[in-house]
């Protein structure tokens, strides 16, 4: 039996990043009256690439990922974009605001496959939020032989988790694209598109990634996936994080369909093979 009732969590902080969007932090409310072991256990087992669904009393739900798995006080992080009722009631609360979460939820990025491999990440927009937690966790444990990153977004005013990505430059590879580089000073971004820059960053690699892991406007995505094939990476060693309107989240309500499967429990998470066999980008 599926429980479907919120757990309260608290809105810790939140700061400015990027146009219309914010960097949250909350938190599992209760701990200091015990919230029960179970609940906290849960939340603390949640992956990279896992979501969880954000609950405002009187508006809705709405689906998120973890930019920061939840720690062992229960905090943790995502990034939102305003762009809805529930995002924009959420924009309303103040810290300490007592809000609603159900999860963690879905199939993370397959953590166990990377240890040892050369790994390239791709984030657009948005995208680089599902991206974010797994960055933090290999550059943590260095559990990898190479990992190089870039991030694509249209402006200088869409360019999002600037901290984060400032803090990633001391330990990878970052390769900045953006399309209107109008307003940037810094000589690190490039201009172009993701398309554009990926032939220096493979060359950089000296040989094929082992493992690509992507997320962002399914459009990107598809161009990426079709031209690291060309270049001749397996189609099941892509991934990408597959962007629906999960609902129920645990695969009762159908709002997520990809095919016979469902975005919410069988992803988001999805390999280029499956994609590609369920026709779901495009």
């Amino acid at each position: 039996m599926f429980n479907m009732t919120p757990v309260p969590i608290e809105v810790v902080d939140f700061y400015d990043d990027g146009q219309d969007t914010r960097h949250y932090h909350f938190r599992l409310h209760g701990l200091e009256n015990g919230v029960e072991k179970e609940t906290l256990s849960a939340w603390q087992k949640a992956q990279s690439g896992q979501f969880f669904m954000l609950s405002l009393p009187g508006v809705g739900e709405a689906p998120f990922t973890f930019t920061e798995l939840p720690n062992e006080q229960g905090k943790f992080g995502a990034l939102v974009r305003q762009m809805g009722s529930v995002t924009h009631a959420l924009f309303e609360c103040a810290v300490g605001d007592i809000i609603g979460a159900r999860g963690p939820f879905g199939k993370g990025w397959p953590m166990a496959a990377m240890a040892d491999q050369r790994i390239l990440i791709i984030g657009g927009g948005c995208g680089i939020a599902p991206l974010a937690s797994v960055i933090n966790e290999l550059i943590e444990t260095q559990n990898y032989r190479q990992l190089e990153v870039i991030y694509a977004t249209r402006n200088s005013a869409t360019l999002m988790l600037n901290p984060e990505r400032a803090r990633w430059r001391h330990f990878i590879p970052l390769f900045n694209v953006v399309e209107d580089t109008a307003g940037l000073s810094d000589p690190d971004y490039y201009q172009g598109t993701v398309l554009g820059l990926l032939p220096t960053v493979l060359h950089s690699f000296g040989t094929q990634p082992d493992l690509v892991l992507m997320a962002g406007p399914e459009a990107m995505m598809e161009a990426a996936a079709e031209y690291l094939v060309a270049y001749g990476i397996q189609p099941d060693a892509i991934n990408l994080s597959i962007e629906r309107r999960m609902h129920c989240a645990v695969g009762l309500c159908g709002h997520c369909y990809l095919q016979d499967r469902y975005v919410c429990t069988d992803g988001p998470t999805f390999t280029w093979a499956d994609i590609r066999q369920y026709q779901a980008v495009g």
